[in-house]
């Protein structure tokens, strides 16, 4: 909830910037076409459309790295 409020109008670009990722990379993350990452990545979070915005958060969060085994 936090992330989203303190990064709301930070563009999806510079989101995916900071944990490191390219569009490509990203979008192979996700199981979606890299256009389509492409597509919204000038706009800020908060314009994202919402069914995308569901699945983009948990990475642009890091909240996959709590799953590592070690």
């Amino acid at each position: 909830m936090f992330f989203e409020l303190r990064n709301h109008n930070k563009t999806v670009k510079e989101l995916r910037k900071n944990q490191g990722y390219t569009a490509q990379e990203l979008a192979t993350k996700l199981k979606v076409d890299t256009p389509v990452i492409l597509k919204i990545d000038h706009l800020p979070l908060k314009e994202v459309p919402p069914k995308i915005k569901a699945k983009i958060l948990p990475v642009l969060r890091g909240d996959y790295m709590n799953k590592i085994p070690w």
